[in-house]
């Protein structure tokens, strides 16, 4: 890809995209195999950090070529050791995205955006409170990891989908940013979630193209009449369809979803929801993750104490499925689920299915 300057980005291309580049510019082929690891693996933020190659093939990509024209805003580190993001792209359109570590675990997880803004309207999400703008391209979605490996030196070990922007609504750019992820950063598809509101159309297409990754799906509530007050996706897509594309994919692929659960006090965290949950649930080859509330300006949702959510994990641990209560991760610099919104100016409320 050429940028205003006529120098080609090269953020987000494939190998052979690079062995073209670089036969192009009159290079041997064997330069590519060195830039794309200096680009994938090594992250160098320069070109002149690339010691194997020679001074004056450095000064030619300087000419020629920029690693990446986006930039970092903002940067903050929360107590837990959470990073989150605020970047930049060329036409000034920003998004967040975030670097989550642990303590016991050597994975290093990004979660990543797919589409500045966000048409989907979701009660409980800062995202959703933002004008949706654009989607994002493939590079610009790989652009977030390659700064994220160049700010820290660290490799990304896995990737989740579930930063702002709704990943099943920009289908064939986040699809071909995860063959990326796993061709060229080496992260094995297994390591992949993409996260989901229900867009049940492409939900079958993606159990058709049959690839290892990890389904997610964002449920929040046990039947239809309790979703659609905080998920207007519901009234295009209801529940019980979501849940016949939910098992079609795990009886095509036999793959394991993952069900993300918000729990909101007072709303949906009684223990009539949870064997709600269950029976909804009956049949599919699932794990399910709690996520208690996490505070979002502007919306009066509270989160559950904790009592109350081991009591509603407890019910579903009767269906003998493995029910985690997920960590929370970066609350006090506003990165934990739920939070994300970026700089946007704009916050005219256009929601795609209201």
């Amino acid at each position: 890809m050429q940028n205003n300057t006529s120098k080609t980005v090269l953020a987000g291309l494939t190998y052979s995209e690079i062995e073209d580049f670089i036969t192009g510019v009159g290079e041997p082929e064997f330069r590519a195999r060195q830039l794309h690891q200096w680009l994938y693996q090594k992250p160098a933020v320069e070109f002149d950090k690339m010691t194997n190659l020679s001074k004056d093939f450095r000064k030619k990509l300087n000419d020629i070529a920029v690693i990446t024209e986006t930039k970092i805003i903002q940067k903050l580190t929360g107590k837990d050791g959470t990073i989150k993001y605020l970047i930049e792209y060329p036409d000034k359109n920003q998004v967040e995205t975030v670097l989550m570590s642990y303590e016991k675990r050597p994975n290093l997880t990004a979660c990543i955006s797919t589409q500045i803004g966000c048409i989907m309207g979701c009660a409980f999400c800062a995202t959703a409170r933002q004008k949706f703008i654009r989607n994002l391209t493939a590079r610009e979605i790989i652009e977030q990891l390659l700064i994220i490996q160049m700010d820290t030196g660290l490799l990304i070990t896995n990737v989740v989908f579930m930063g702002q922007g709704e990943p099943l609504l920009n289908y064939d750019e986040t699809i071909k940013a995860t063959q990326i992820m796993n061709k060229d950063f080496e992260i094995g598809m297994r390591r992949i979630t993409i996260s989901t509101c229900g867009i049940v159309p492409n939900i079958y297409k993606l159990t058709e193209l049959n690839r290892q990754l990890i389904l997610a799906i964002s449920l929040h509530a046990p039947d239809h009449e309790l979703r659609k007050q905080i998920m207007p996706v519901e009234n295009k897509y209801p529940i019980d369809e979501v849940i016949e594309a939910l098992r079609f994919f795990t009886k095509k692929t036999g793959r394991r979803i993952t069900v993300e659960y918000i729990l909101i006090k007072d709303f949906n965290d009684s223990l009539e929801h949870a064997h709600k949950l269950n029976n909804l649930l009956k049949g599919l080859k699932y794990n399910i993750n709690i996520i208690p509330f996490n505070p979002v300006a502007g919306c009066d949702f509270e989160r559950p104490s904790r009592e109350k959510v081991n009591k509603f994990r407890e019910v579903l641990e009767q269906a003998f499925k493995k029910v985690t209560v997920r960590l929370e991760k970066g609350s006090d610099i506003s990165a934990a689920c739920g939070q994300l919104a970026g700089k946007i100016h704009d916050n005219t409320e256009t929601f795609l299915y209201k």
